[in-house]
C-alpha cells in the first residue's frame, strides 16, 4: 500500500510561483514513477508531469513545459513540482500519484495505482 500527501498549495496571483509537494509512504520507491495530475472544475483530471523515482527521466504536458518543474528527493521520499510564470488556466485541484513496477513515466491516467487527495491552486488574473 502506498500512501500520498499532497501540501503546498493555495492562492496566487498571474505570474506568481508556488511549489507542490508530494510526501510518500509505505513502501520502497525504487522501481515507481510519480506523476502530477490536475483537474480544473467541470473539466477531466489531466496530465501535468512524471518522473522516474531512481532515474533523471521526466515527462511535462506541452501546457506547462518551460514553466514547471518535477523533481524528487529520494532521500525524504517526496516529489516536487515547482511552478513558475502561473497563468490563471493552471487553476485546478492538483494530484499526486504513484506507478509501482518501473514500468517508467507516463502521461495516461489509468497507468498510475495510488492517488493523493490532491491540493487547490488558484491563480488570480
Amino acid at each position: 500500500q502506498v500512501q500520498l500527501v499532497e501540501s503546498g498549495g493555495g492562492l496566487v496571483q498571474a505570474a506568481d510561483s508556488l511549489r507542490l509537494s508530494c510526501a510518500a509512504s509505505g513502501r520502497t520507491f525504487s522501481n515507481v514513477a510519480m506523476g502530477w495530475f490536475r483537474q480544473a472544475p467541470g473539466k477531466e483530471r489531466e496530465f501535468v508531469a512524471a518522473i522516474n523515482w531512481s532515474s533523471p527521466s521526466t515527462l511535462y504536458a506541452d501546457s506547462v513545459k518551460g514553466r514547471f518543474t518535477i523533481s524528487r528527493d529520494n532521500a525524504k521520499n517526496t516529489v516536487y513540482l515547482q511552478m513558475n510564470s502561473l497563468k490563471p488556466e493552471d487553476t485546478a485541484v492538483y494530484y499526486c500519484a504513484a506507478r509501482p513496477g518501473g514500468f517508467g513515466v507516463s502521461w495516461r491516467r489509468n497507468a498510475y495505482e495510488y492517488w493523493g487527495l490532491g491540493t487547490q491552486v488558484t491563480v488570480s488574473s
